[in-house]
């Protein structure tokens, strides 16, 4: 008899511990979303997570409730395609108003300063991207359609990282500002950019003094150090091909596969101009600026100028779908970022491009903000 009081002692003492938790409650009112499955779900670094979900009922009123997080985490509410993305730190409540047929841009979140300046983010990067598809219909030349995207994509970088990750790089926002996407590809590249890794070394920083054990801290402080060894300068006690094999081609030879297995070498291309394009195609502006190189291409090939472009892809079968579609020399180093020929050439930023003369001889070097303009010039100089 003892032994099952103490038992059902032990039990409520769970209950109440567990009934103590620390929770947090987001809720609000959703206009015109009778019937429709309204969804909360957890952004974790490994993925969308669903917590909980509930069937709207005409009111529009709904309510979860969920253990609050640790360290500062990302939540999202979905209604069909459309979500309200927010953040939970020390908030113990989160209130959303919105409407089913603008959900995702046109609504009141309220509860912490993070909310506020997420949805600020959430809204300059709709704009951005209904600038870019506006170019995209344009009837520009797709070299001009290129450099605009490009002074475009800048001048938004440049804002956000003013206005939102240095302004206070401790706050959750600024986090999820490193994390925006165009096209579904990351607008920051804290992996090959200098730039891009001072934003995320930053919020790392204020991440990890304030969060030490927590995930994301972890994962963004390895982030920030693969991406400074990725541009650390190369020493040239780092070449291992021979000096002299260099001095006769007047170039570094690369030998890579394309997508049908065949070796191609950059020296065989000797007598034309080349262009030597380091790149990778899963990125948001990879699709324009190839648009515009083809416009340089079909135009300057019967002249005697060639392409030959490395792609860093990790996805293979991407970069084969993706470089079926080229006209001009496609081949993929499976080393990524790690290739030797990135070392070699020095490369710190992606894309890169080296302009090549009939003779394999290095002239030039142009980076991410190199206008097509320029490009066409420099190489129309030398046919």
């Amino acid at each position: 008899m003892r032994k099952s009081v103490f038992f059902i002692l032990m039990l409520l003492l769970s209950l109440g511990s567990c009934d103590n938790e620390a929770k947090f409650v987001v809720k609000g009112e959703i206009k015109d979303a009778k019937d429709q499955i309204l969804y909360l779900e957890k952004s974790s670094i490994e993925g969308v997570v669903l917590l909980d979900s509930m069937k709207m009922k005409g009111s529009g009123v709904f309510e979860f409730t969920q253990k609050r997080p640790e360290a500062p985490e990302f939540y999202r509410l979905r209604l069909k395609n459309d979500v309200i993305n927010f953040a939970v730190d020390s908030i113990e409540t989160v209130f959303v108003k919105a409407d089913a047929k603008d959900f995702s841009t046109n609504y009141i979140v309220e509860g912490s300063e993070n909310n506020l300046k997420i949805k600020e983010l959430v809204l300059l990067q709709a704009d951005l991207q209904k600038e870019v598809n506006r170019l995209g219909r344009s009837n520009l030349p797709p070299g001009i359609v290129q450099d605009s995207l490009t002074a475009m994509v800048q001048r938004y970088k440049d804002q956000v990282k003013r206005n939102y990750i240095f302004a206070e790089p401790n706050k959750a926002y600024a986090y999820f500002a490193l994390f925006q996407t165009l096209n579904g590809y990351m607008i920051y590249n804290p992996l090959s950019n200098k730039e891009d890794i001072k934003c995320f070394a930053a919020v790392a920083t204020s991440m990890n003094n304030a969060y030490p054990h927590s995930d994301r801290s972890k994962n963004l402080y390895n982030t920030v150090i693969k991406g400074m060894k990725n541009t650390r300068t190369p020493k040239m006690d780092t070449l291992n091909l021979p000096v002299d094999k260099i001095k006769e081609s007047g170039v570094i030879e690369i030998a890579l596969k394309n997508i049908d297995d065949k070796v191609c070498r950059l020296t065989d291309l000797k007598g034309k101009v080349v262009l030597l394009d380091f790149t990778v195609y899963n990125h948001a502006m990879s699709s324009s600026r190839n648009l515009a190189l083809r416009e340089l291409y079909n135009k300057l090939f019967s002249k005697g100028l060639e392409i030959y472009q490395i792609s860093l892809d990790t996805d293979e079968h991407f970069w084969k779908t993706q470089a079926d579609k080229l006209p001009w020399v496609c081949v993929r180093d499976p080393n990524g970022i790690y290739s030797e020929y990135v070392n070699v050439y020095g490369i710190t930023n992606l894309p890169t491009i080296f302009l090549i003369n009939r003779s394999n001889e290095l002239l030039k070097r142009y980076d991410t903000n190199t206008g097509m303009a320029s490009l066409e010039k420099d190489v129309e100089a030398i046919l």
